[in-house]
């Protein structure tokens, strides 16, 4: 007969380790990186096993980010380790410590390596990675089974609101952790599970580009309909289920980053015995409420001087990661010199027209398709919102009143940048409407037929796309008319995508538009 106290010595054990991430034996997704090597027995190696020994050392944290860095000059290794925010102190410790001995096998002689458990990753670099976002390598799994057809959309509608709100929550967290997870119900009566996680020293609005940029780039071309899917990135990863895979069950609104716990008082170095009076009782709580109110009052004086400060600044427009967004969409990218070739060198006999952020050209690839190119002025840095906007939003919208972007090309060095467009053969609907020759074209039933596909066009921005748009500059120039007069809306530099909850109304900070 087993004995009471051995019985509950295992319920306890299957207690405590029910809760926890178990891990592998070997990563669910490594990358070694070819940045160069390090000899055996040599300086760097050293380093690195010292820095990946001691990276878990230090006790006091608790909230599951340790980054650190040991060497000099060219021998300098630099380190960090991430558990996922949902994980506790003793197995994020665990996951870290297997990850430490397991990677630089799995990565032997390499400077540069990055490795994922389920439960934390481990990156280390002869670089500094600290408060870089970094999207690559990255490693997307997917759950093998999908969501009825008949549900996809509504089950991607609900996903997507569900990671804006993680998204926001994450970002906002503090140094020490930015993570969120939530469960929700989506089509079907489907519970999901979802989390989100950028490594705490990214600045809320790099770790909300890292994210958002795997919601719109990774996503659409991957993981429409699928009941689960895990991203790995160094700066951020994503997960969601249909079935409980966090070691908690979160609440409605469970907390992104919880607050850093206070340090605790140090361990009396002798075993002398304290007695504690009333008297001494009320002047301890006279000392402290001295010590507090002044410093909480004068935390709220300074927290108040910055708010005012801040609002009496200009907004920065250009986000400091903006060449690494764009950079990242490689399959999008065309050769500064074959678009040169294509505009014979951006002759003036190619050119089709200028606006305000740049010229467009007339050009024909190699292959012998037609395209337009609209060359932004290098002297306008309204043109840098506009070539994002056209490239994170445009590429990303496909319907047939709706002008399809070909690609771009980014050119550092000279500063030139270029979106690529499909030629559309009748140019813009102004140059109908205001050419008393050319207008007589426009009978009723083509005209019935342009209003119908701008209106299609609008609907599908506004309600039908994943991605909610408003366009704000539609115009008659902005309106495009192919060999068959069908209509094609152009022109999304000053388009603005709802973020927030509210799928009905978007605060905007500046006036945009044609008056």
């Amino acid at each position: 007969m087993v004995s009471p106290r051995l019985l509950f010595f295992f319920l306890a054990l299957l207690i405590f380790t029910g809760n926890t991430v178990a891990q592998p034996d070997d990563f669910v997704h490594r990358e070694c990186l070819d940045k160069g090597s390090y000899a055996s027995n040599s300086t760097y190696e050293a380093n690195l096993n010292y820095l990946l020994s001691s990276l878990t050392s230090n006790s006091e944290i608790d909230y599951g980010f340790y980054n650190s860095s040991h060497g000099q000059n060219s021998d300098s290794v630099y380190a960090i380790g991430l558990c996922r925010g949902d994980v506790n102190t003793d197995t994020c410790r665990s996951c870290l410590h297997n990850a430490t001995s397991l990677l630089p096998q799995r990565c032997p002689n390499q400077k540069e390596a990055i490795g994922w458990y389920d439960g934390c990753m481990l990156r280390y670099s002869n670089r500094s990675i600290f408060g870089i976002m970094e999207t690559a390598p990255s490693s997307i799994i997917l759950n093998p089974n999908n969501v009825s057809t008949t549900y996809v959309d509504q089950y991607n509608d609900d996903l997507w609101t569900l990671f804006k709100s993680l998204t926001s929550q994450a970002a906002a967290g503090g140094s020490l952790r930015k993570f969120a997870a939530n469960k929700t119900t989506v089509a079907q009566s489907k519970p999901l599970y979802a989390f989100v996680q950028c490594t705490p020293d990214l600045s809320e609005q790099l770790c909300r580009d890292c994210l958002l940029g795997t919601l719109f780039q990774d996503f659409p071309r991957c993981c429409d309909g699928k009941e689960g899917v895990r991203v790995f990135k160094p700066s951020c990863s994503i997960r969601f289920e249909v079935f409980n895979f966090l070691s908690s069950t979160p609440d409605a609104s469970m907390p992104s980053s919880p607050l850093a716990p206070p340090a605790s008082p140090p361990p009396s170095s002798n075993n002398t015995t304290t007695t504690t009076t009333t008297g001494r009782k009320r002047n301890t709580s006279r000392k402290i409420i001295i010590i507090v109110v002044p410093t909480v009052v004068l935390m709220l004086v300074v927290i108040s001087i910055c708010i005012y400060i801040k609002s009496r600044k200009p907004r920065k427009k250009v986000e400091s990661n903006f060449v690494d967004q764009i950079r990242s969409m490689e399959s999008l990218q065309f050769d500064f010199g074959t678009i040169r070739v294509a505009t014979d060198n951006f002759s003036e006999a190619n050119k089709l027209g200028e606006g305000g952020f740049g010229a467009v050209y007339k050009g024909i690839l190699s292959n012998g398709q037609v395209i337009a190119v609209k060359r932004l002025s290098t002297e306008s840095r309204q043109g840098d919102l506009e070539f994002k906007n056209e490239v994170l939003l445009v590429a990303k919208l496909q319907h047939r009143n709706l002008v399809r972007l070909l690609g771009f090309c980014l050119e550092m060095e000279s500063n030139e940048r270029l979106l690529v467009y499909e030629f559309v053969q009748n140019a813009s609907l102004d140059q109908f409407l205001f050419d008393p020759i050319r207008g007589a074209d426009l009978d009723w039933e083509t005209r019935y037929k342009i209003i119908g596909g701008i209106a299609r066009g609008m609907l599908y921005l506004h309600e039908d796309s994943r991605l909610r748009i408003i366009h704000r500059d539609l115009k008659a120039s902005n309106i495009l008319l192919d060999g068959k007069m069908d209509p094609k809306i152009s022109d999304f530099g000053t388009a603005r995508m709802f973020l927030s909850d509210d799928q009905t109304r978007e605060n905007a900070s500046r006036v945009v538009g044609t008056p």
